[in-house]
């Protein structure tokens, strides 16, 4: 339990009552109560997070303070911001939350017992409660006796920062973490993913310095035992893929990799329902129900949800308790992985469907963190636009990619894993072009690995960006598995090669000049023939 003496001590004064780790049918009865949210015809709640549908990355600050600094990355993702001026924000934050019914949650981040934190949330709003309840994991009776934070997370989601220019933020929101005193501060924004995100952040600093891998992936276990990750940004098929009938999940988002084997870092699981079919993903969407909370979808007056409507934001959520998903990993932890996929949605149509990595390429494809994304269309034309995202996962990483590059070189030795890049975009052509991977063709290849088939494949190896790709594959087109044979047009298919080839060269220059690593990692990236 918690006290108003506890909130004192961070300088919340005058509570008026604290809702301390409610159940899920109290905290439904709050915010439907507290007019937060509304009921839908599935059973779920429903809120809208106001302006803000999605996370403010360029409002979230570290305090630079020893022996942290020392520690962090600073740059655009991880901004430093001086102790005077936390201090003065975290006053604003202490002003809302002070004299207001609070809910109070004490949850866990990380499944594993030698690697998970106790963190604390509070917040006056009743959905945001309920929020980390599904997305972290939550203590039995006896686990909360003498439950002590290691890290507090107070949202004053209300507050604003009227300094902000005199403070040298970059608006009225703030994101600010205090890694020295374990504590971090949100306000302006109700968006819930800040809580989630913020987290797993600290996650990713803490983890590493202990020699453990923070991943921002999907997990799941097959009958045999066989674990296998999912790294992947937005839109190349990471939790649909790794929500299988035929395997347990582990988790669809975050986890963490130890001496003892993968665990979740969450408790549920933070699935996009924009054009949900329950045909395409039936897990995702039966587990819309009471208890799962819905953020931006539209609804009728029956409260029935329309998710093709992205008129509120094309980023239309669901938060739910890993327990909706029936086919799942009871104690969301698992032995060292078999096989790592690394997904990407490749809309210039250069990519396989599916290769074959050495340790070297695994470390320098997940230090480029590659996926395409399509742009709008302007008066006919479509153009693909590059993606690079560090680890797969950039805007969440405090340390440098590097140090989780070298945490997974050592693992990919140490355990005997396997690592394959599976393209889920383009092949024959470009987006407008060619024609997108059918899921029967991306679901074959990731079959044959988990299944270990592709092991008995013979393989090329494609020029310019030297990946093994099997000759042939189960029902696939052999055409297919080597991109180039199913362009009509050799010569474009070779200029759009290059073309991509020559944005991953230029997008690891960074990590090349005075790394100081113990090998060369553009060797493993493509190479452009004369």
């Amino acid at each position: 339990m918690i006290n108003a003496e506890a909130l004192e001590a961070l300088g919340i004064k005058n509570t008026q009552e604290i809702f301390y780790n409610l159940s899920m049918d109290d905290l439904i009865d709050h915010e439907l109560k507290n007019g937060e949210c509304h009921m839908t015809s599935s059973g779920a709640t429903t809120v809208d997070t106001g302006i803000f549908t999605g996370r403010s990355p360029k409002d979230k600050f570290f305090v630079f303070e020893e022996p942290s600094n020392k520690y962090i990355a600073w740059g655009d993702v991880n901004q430093p911001v001086s102790k005077a001026v936390f201090d003065e924000v975290y006053a604003v934050a202490i002003e809302q939350l002070s004299g207001k019914k609070l809910y109070v949650n004490d949850l866990f981040s990380g499944a594993s017992a030698s690697s998970r934190r106790n963190i604390r949330f509070v917040s006056e709003i009743a959905w945001q409660s309920h929020f980390v309840r599904n997305m972290f994991i939550v203590p039995q009776a006896e686990e909360l006796s003498g439950f002590t934070p290691d890290f507090t997370l107070l949202n004053a989601c209300k507050a604003v920062n009227e300094k902000w220019e005199e403070h040298g933020l970059n608006s009225e929101v703030f994101v600010l973490f205090n890694v020295e005193e374990n504590i971090a501060i949100v306000g302006g924004t109700f968006y819930g993913g800040e809580m989630k995100k913020g987290i797993f952040s600290m996650m990713n600093y803490w983890l590493p310095l202990e020699g453990k891998m923070a991943m921002h992936c999907s997990a799941n276990v097959g009958k045999d035992g066989d674990t296998a990750l999912f790294f992947g940004l937005s839109g190349t098929g990471k939790t649909t893929l790794s929500t299988d009938p035929n395997r347990a999940l582990i988790g669809d988002d975050e986890h963490g990799w130890d001496d003892e084997g993968v665990f979740n870092f969450e408790g549920g699981c933070y699935a996009k329902v924009i054009d949900i079919d329950p045909k395409n993903e039936p897990e995702i969407y039966a587990a819309i129900r009471r208890g799962a909370l819905l953020e931006n979808v539209v609804f009728d007056e029956e409260g029935v949800v329309d998710y093709g409507d992205g008129s509120k934001t094309e980023n239309t959520r669901v938060s739910y308790p890993i327990e909706h998903i029936q086919n799942r990993q009871q104690n969301l932890m698992a032995g060292h992985p078999k096989n790592i996929i690394f997904l990407t949605a490749d809309a210039f149509g250069v990519l396989p469907p599916v290769s074959k990595l050495t340790k070297e390429q695994a470390m320098y494809y997940f230090l480029s963190g590659y996926t395409a994304k399509v742009a709008g269309t302007e008066r006919g034309i479509t153009e693909p636009v590059a993606t690079f995202s560090a680890c797969f996962g950039e805007a969440f990483l405090p340390l440098h990619p590097t140090v989780y590059a070298k945490l997974l070189g050592e693992k990919i030795d140490k355990h005997g894993v396997n690592v394959y890049l599976v393209n889920t975009g383009w092949t024959g052509g470009p987006y407008g072009i060619g024609s997108r991977m059918s899921i029967k063709d991306t679901r074959a290849c990731i079959n044959a690995i988990l299944d270990g088939s592709i092991n008995d494949c013979e393989f090329d190896t494609t020029r310019t960006f030297r990946l093994q790709v099997p000759k042939a594959l189960g029902d696939i087109d052999p055409k297919v598995l080597n991109p180039r044979n199913a362009w009509d047009n050799k010569a474009e298919f070779d200029a759009a090669r290059d073309r991509l080839a020559a944005m991953f060269i230029d997008n690891f220059h960074k990590y090349e000049e005075g790394s100081g690593h113990e090998f060369d990692y553009h060797e493993a990236g493509p190479k452009i023939e004369s």
